[in-house]
C-alpha cells in the first residue's frame, strides 16, 4: 500500500522476484477482511499514517528509503508494524520473506541427519527407513542424499530411473530456493520426494546450493531425513548446522567405536544434538549402553537386525517398507517420541525433546 510510484515499482519488482503476486492498494482496502487476510502486508512509509485505524495483525512492514528519522518508526508502532524497512538495502531479507509468506511457511519441518560411524555402519539404510516410516505415518517427507559417494540413495528405494531432478540440477543455486518447486520437481517414491545423485558426472555441491536446497526442504515441514558421509566438508557442515538432531549409528565392536568417535567430534563441531544408535551383533562383553557410554553420547535406541531385509530389497522393497519388520518397529518408535516431543517445542521452532 503506497503512492510512491518509485516504491511502487520497487515493490512489485521484488515481489516478481519471490514468486509473489501483490494487490495493490493506495489506500485501506474497501474490501472487508482485505487488510486482515493477506499473508504479508507491506505499507509504504507515505501510506503509514493512513493505517491507523487499520486492526492489529501480524505481517506488516513499513517499507520505504529513508527510516531514520523519528515519524517514521512513531507512524509503524501506532499501526503494530513488526519490522521497518530500508531499501535497498534489506532488498534480500524483504524478498525471502515474500516468499515464505507466499508459501505460507509454519512450522519448519523437524530435519533428522543420519551418519555411519565406519564404512558398512547402515546409515543409509536407516536414513531411507526413517523416511519410509515417516512417510507412512503421514508425515510430509523429504530424503535427501548428503554423500556423494554413497551410489545414490534412491537405488536402495528402487528409484534410479524414476523421472525427477538430482543434485546435478541444484548444484549451482545460490539465492532462495522455493520449497514447493523444490518438492515437485524430486522424484515421487513410497509417498516421500527423494533428492539424490546422478548416474554420471561427478558433481560437486557448494555450500550455498546446499544451504539453499536444505533451508527450502525445511520450510515445507512435515519431515525431511537426510543421508550424511562420514567426512565434513563446508557443504556437509552447511547441512549439519540445519538439523535438529542427528543420529551417528554405531557398530557393536571396538574398531566401530573407536572410527566413530572421530566421526561424532567433527560433527558435533557443528551439531549439538548427536544421538547413538547402536547396531549389533556386539563383540562379547558389549551392548548398545556400552557403546552410548564409549561414544560418550546419549544413546537413541538399538536398531535390530532383520532377517532378509537385503532378499527384500532386491525384490523391491525399500528399507522399512515391510511395516511389521524389526527395522520399521524401531523408526515407527522413534518417530512417535520425537514428533511427540517436537509438538511440545515453541511453534515455528524445530527440534526433538
Amino acid at each position: 500500500m503506497t503512492e510512491d510510484v518509485d516504491l511502487l515499482d520497487d515493490l512489485l519488482r521484488l515481489c516478481a522476484a519471490a514468486g509473489a503476486e501483490p494487490e495493490v492498494h493506495h489506500t485501506l482496502p474497501d474490501l472487508r477482511g482485505g487488510w486482515e487476510q493477506a499473508p504479508v502486508v507491506l505499507v509504504g512509509d507515505d501510506a503509514a499514517a493512513r493505517c491507523r485505524g487499520a486492526a492489529r495483525r501480524r505481517g506488516v512492514m513499513v517499507v520505504g528509503r529513508d527510516q531514520e528519522t523519528p515519524d517514521v518508526w512513531r507512524r509503524a508502532v501506532e499501526i503494530g508494524a513488526e519490522y521497518v524497512i530500508r531499501l535497498p538495502d534489506s532488498e534480500t531479507w524483504l524478498v525471502d520473506q515474500i516468499a515464505n509468506a507466499a508459501e505460507g511457511v509454519g512450522r519448519p519441518a523437524l530435519t533428522l541427519g543420519v551418519i555411519g560411524g565406519r564404512g558398512g555402519a547402515g546409515a543409509s539404510t536407516l536414513a531411507c527407513a526413517l523416511a519410509v516410516t515417516a512417510a507412512r505415518a503421514g508425515q510430509r517427507t523429504m530424503l535427501i542424499d548428503g554423500d556423494p559417494l554413497g551410489g545414490g540413495i534412491d537405488v536402495l528405494l528402487g528409484g534410479e530411473r524414476a523421472e525427477g531432478m538430482r543434485w546435478p540440477d541444484f548444484a549451482h543455486s545460490k539465492g532462495r530456493v522455493g520449497g514447493g518447486a523444490l518438492e515437485e520437481s524430486l522424484p515421487a517414491l513410497h509417498g516421500l520426494r527423494v533428492l539424490s545423485w546422478g548416474r554420471d558426472d561427478w558433481v560437486v555441491i557448494p555450500p550455498p546450493a546446499m544451504r539453499a536446497v536444505m533451508a527450502a526442504a525445511r520450510r515445507l515441514g512435515g519431515v525431511v531425513v537426510v543421508d550424511l558421509p562420514r567426512r565434513v566438508d563446508e557443504a556437509v557442515a552447511e547441512a549439519l548446522a540445519q538439523l535438529d538432531l542427528g543420529l551417528v549409528v554405531v557398530p557393536g565392536e571396538l574398531r566401530g567405536v573407536a572410527a566413530a568417535k572421530r566421526v561424532a567430534s567433527m560433527a558435533g563441531m557443528v551439531l549439538d544434538d548427536l544421538r547413538v544408535v547402536a547396531r549389533g551383533p556386539y563383540a562379547p562383553g558389549l551392548d548398545e549402553q556400552w557403546v552410548a557410554q564409549a561414544m560418550d553420547l546419549p544413546l537413541a535406541g538399538e536398531v535390530p537386525w532383520e532377517r532378509g531385509l537385503s532378499a527384500e530389497q532386491n525384490m523391491g522393497e525399500p528399507p522399512g517398507g515391510n511395516a511389521r519388520g524389526p527395522l520399521a518397529r524401531f523408526c515407527a518408535a522413534f518417530w512417535e517420541q520425537a514428533l511427540v516431543g517436537e509438538s511440545a517445542n515453541v511453534p515455528g521452532a524445530g527440534g526433538i525433546s
